[in-house]
């Protein structure tokens, strides 16, 4: 199945409201939009999402969405942002599971199948982030982390409600940090991830699953990782923030 790439932007707690206009300005400038080839999304800090979202009803370059949410619709959550404050500015996508999330702010396998719910119900969608630590792989313990992070976070979700899933598979151990898998690394990885998801959910619809990877993305190495038979596009941290650097992952991903 010819599945169409991703390339998600996620900015994390970088660019105030007037650096994210002026990146996105720059980007337009350069970016030709094909659709029908690549999928586009930057993730902002909640602060630019109103601005960035006017900006982009002029000619719709790229998606929006968004670094995290709450399961709740409202309450007594303070600091939280739910996913009806999220559609109001046309989010599409909601990054959930970030490593950071889980590593920073406690987040947990069941918290993040909660939220994986509540995007899926909003009729959103939800990027789903699982990867190892350094150690655990230096341990070979990379299939058992995946497979339990997959087992609860995709726990009581019916096999269409999987198949609009996006998955990204992000080894703790090579975001920021300068390291990054090898191609046949991330492969085998991305090869095992879509072998479980069909286990548990059948082979047409984890063919239907894309499959992203993140850990220090560059414009010099999008090209090797995209010839991989289950990699189909990535999640982008620091390369995101300037739009350079975006434009030749971007470029670095467009099927050939």
């Amino acid at each position: 199945m010819n599945r169409k790439p991703l390339i998600a932007a996620n900015w994390k707690m970088n660019h105030n409201v007037e650096n994210s206009i002026k990146f996105l300005t720059e980007l337009k400038c350069s970016f030709e939009q094909d659709p029908e080839k690549i999928d586009v999304v930057i993730c902002p800090p909640y602060t630019s999402l109103y601005i960035m979202n006017v900006a982009l009803q002029e000619d719709n370059v790229v998606a929006l969405g968004a670094q995290n949410c709450h399961f709740e619709d409202n309450g007594a959550f303070t600091g939280e942002v739910s996913t009806d404050f999220l559609t109001e500015f046309n989010c599409e996508y909601v990054i959930v599971g970030h490593s950071e999330r889980r590593q920073y702010f406690n987040e947990t396998d069941e918290t993040v199948c909660k939220k994986i719910h509540k995007v899926l119900n909003k009729g959103l969608i939800p990027i789903f982030c699982i990867g190892e630590t350094d150690s655990e792989r230096e341990e070979n313990k990379t299939f058992d982390v995946i497979k339990r992070q997959l087992t609860k976070g995709l726990d009581g979700m019916t096999k269409d409600e999987v198949s609009e899933i996006v998955v990204a598979y992000e080894p703790i151990w090579a975001i920021g940090t300068g390291k990054t898998a090898t191609p046949e690394q991330a492969q085998e990885v991305h090869a095992y991830i879509r072998k479980e998801i069909a286990k548990n959910f059948g082979t047409s619809y984890a063919a239907e699953v894309r499959i992203l990877y993140g850990g220090s993305v560059k414009p010099n190495n999008i090209q090797s990782l995209m010839v991989q038979d289950d990699i189909d596009g990535a999640l982008v941290g620091g390369a995101s923030l300037k739009p350079e650097d975006f434009l030749g992952i971007i470029e670095g991903c467009k099927p050939r």
